[in-house]
């Protein structure tokens, strides 16, 4: 059998495979990504990019053609029974998103194969493809203690198989919306097609039924609702007045939701009523329902509006809601589980591909920063504490919601029903978090509270950094601050140093670089000797001066690595935004750091005293091997 090495093999070529894949390529790390699938899904799957996903895919360049091609959801309407009870009528209409702080105030709902294609492109540029089709046939980690704890090892073992034939095919499994290779598909019988893998660290992005997780023992914790629904993606006929808004019905005959789609392309999510004879100890009898029955379904819920669907279905299916978390994330550090394989739940809040794909967003710059040598290896614990934590919010958000879904609206024969009142109300409430620009991760090594300068504006240890147009002093052109944040692996250090035309605060800042540079700093223990001077920090400077006096030059040489990493707080030349940072993110007068881990997420927040008190350097001493 053939013996291969790599520093990372990923199994499962969906979004939270081709996302990690993507960033590990892109930072030099040896990677594989294999999947048993022939070619990509052709139609149908997740589709909805929600608010924090956008920022997420800008920081890696890749939302340019998301936000040309995709449907940007800006409202969404709400219909409830009519007083008579015969048919629905609109009750309201609110914005989509509800998250003060979002930078993209819509959501945008794009086929999984584009979205995808976003990252296998990207790949291509780092001469990464996916090998497909290849299933996994064997899993082992060393029990050995030395060899898990040697940075060079490979402690992991994985047996591959190359399926091969004409006949080689997928079908899709409707309680997961995932693809499984269809057993009838016989193996190829040549052992050549083996092939036998040794990996520092694997990735099981192999969705709801995974092969790793299985192989791993680990079990998800939850349950199958009684909820039952079917989805199908079509171009239908209608003079419903909000099929091109997101829409939340609430009828006598069962629940709705629409969902537009790029071009003509709509989703529809209907609610099965009258289908309690479809499901069979969690299992569906997908044989019983038809795209007829369906539509017929969706034609009554949607009375006295008209919906005929002249063209075949794109993509249907049916599926059992399941709100489910694995009990761990990861196996001694050395293999992980990301996405379905780790969380499962309805898709009436369109997070499930948001939720897998910023599972391995969270991952990708802990790979990286512990194979390169950077960071010890207990910084991969953190994959779990962050993203189980976020997993089992999710369950608990999505059951209050699919429940609410799925019941009855309340009316003059069912006051115990969901109203409109308390629907709306629960979005409103959760808009943060469904937005994901709510979300906040724990203390832990890499995240910790209690600075003197946080707490009193929006710049918050643990949440990512909120949006926030800042000037460029040397040709004062306003730059949205996330912008500058970009997912290169690199930690940015947001230095906010106040007036430096003040002569007391210009003292201040000139201690700060004169700690910078002394052999104990944090920027010089854990930049390695031979790497670039921003190799691993990258610091942007940004004051409060006004634009009409303030100089690049006002930072000393030796602390700005280049005249475009100076900023200042001011309107920009406009009069339109800009001028407000240091009083949105809680900063003072005289000033503060902010350490941004490379996800975009805050990990520490202190004044610039405490820089000087080795605040800072003990932060990193935290989980970063010093070069010294």
């Amino acid at each position: 059998m053939k013996d291969s090495y790599c520093d990372v093999l990923i199994i499962g070529a969906g979004p939270a495979g081709v996302m990690c894949a993507n960033a590990l390529a892109r930072e030099g790390i040896s990677v594989r990504v294999v999947d048993k699938r022939p070619e990509n899904i052709p139609a149908g799957q997740a589709d909805g990019i929600q608010p924090r996903t956008i920022e997420v895919l800008h920081s890696y360049g890749l939302a340019d053609k998301l936000l040309a091609e995709g449907a940007h959801l800006n409202m969404m309407a709400y219909y409830n029974p009519t007083p008579d009870g015969k048919g629905i009528e609109r009750t309201s209409r609110a914005p989509d998103v509800n998250a003060p702080t979002t930078r993209y105030q819509y959501k945008i709902t794009l086929n999984q194969t584009a979205i995808e294609d976003l990252f296998l492109n990207s790949m291509r540029q780092n001469g990464l493809h996916v090998e497909r089709p290849v299933i996994p046939t064997n899993l082992k980690i060393s029990d050995d203690e030395t060899v898990l704890n040697d940075s060079k090892a490979y402690p992991v073992e994985v047996t591959l198989h190359r399926l091969s034939g004409p006949e080689t095919c997928t079908m899709n499994d409707t309680s997961s919306h995932t693809n499984v290779v269809d057993p009838t598909v016989e193996l190829a019988a040549d052992n050549e097609l083996d092939e036998r893998v040794h990996a520092k660290y694997v990735l099981g992005a192999d969705g709801a039924h995974s092969w790793v997780r299985n192989q791993l023992g680990i079990k998800l914790e939850g349950e199958h609702t009684k909820h039952i629904w079917a989805v199908v993606d079509c171009v239908p006929e209608t003079n419903f007045p909000d099929i091109r808004n997101r829409t939340a019905i609430h009828s006598n005959n069962g629940s709705c939701m629409i969902i537009p789609r790029e071009g003509d392309l709509v989703r529809l999510y209907i609610q099965l009523a009258d289908a309690e004879d479809l499901a069979n100890g969690g299992r569906l009898d997908k044989s019983l329902v038809t795209p007829d029955r369906i539509m017929n379904v969706a034609k009554r819920s949607m009375y006295p509006y008209k919906i005929e669907f002249p063209h075949e279905p794109i993509w249907w299916t049916v599926y059992i809601i399941s709100q489910r978390v694995a009990t761990q994330f990861s196996v001694k550090e050395r293999v992980f589980i990301a996405g379905d394989a780790c969380h499962t739940h309805s898709p009436k809040a369109g997070l499930g591909m948001n939720a897998s794909m910023n599972d391995t967003h969270n991952l990708a710059w802990k790979l990286i920063h512990v194979l390169r040598g950077w960071a010890f290896p207990k910084l991969l614990e953190t994959y779990d504490l962050e993203r189980k934590k976020f997993a089992q919010d999710l369950i608990n958000f999505d059951r209050k919601l699919a429940d609410m879904f799925s019941g009855k609206a309340v009316t003059a024969d069912n006051m115990d029903g969901v109203s409109h009142e308390e629907f709306q109300a629960l979005l409103r409430t959760e808009g943060g978090f469904t937005a994901g620009t709510g979300i906040q991760y724990q203390p832990s090594i890499i995240t910790q509270p209690g600075s003197t300068t946080s707490g009193s504006g929006i710049l918050v240890v643990g949440q990512r950094v909120p949006p926030q147009v800042i000037l460029r002093v040397a040709d004062c052109r306003p730059f949205e601050i996330q912008d500058l944040l970009k997912s290169d692996a690199k930690w940015k250090l947001l230095f906010f140093v106040g007036d430096c035309k003040l002569e007391k605060q210009i003292a201040l800042v000139n201690a700060v670089g004169e700690h910078l540079q002394s052999p104990s700093s944090f920027l010089k223990r854990y930049t390695p000797k031979e790497a670039a001077a921003d190799a691993v920090f990258l610091i942007l400077w940004i004051a409060r001066t006004q634009k009409e006096v303030a100089d690049y030059t006002d930072v000393p040489k030796g602390l700005r690595s280049h005249w475009s990493t100076i900023y200042t707080d001011d309107v920009a030349v406009d009069g339109k935004k800009g001028g407000d940072a240091y009083e949105n993110y809680g900063i003072g007068h005289a000033g503060g750091v902010a350490a941004v881990r490379p996800d975009g997420y805050v990990g520490y927040v202190g004044s610039l005293k405490e820089v000087l008190d080795g605040h800072l350097d003990e932060y990193f001493s935290g989980f970063m091997f010093s070069s010294l």
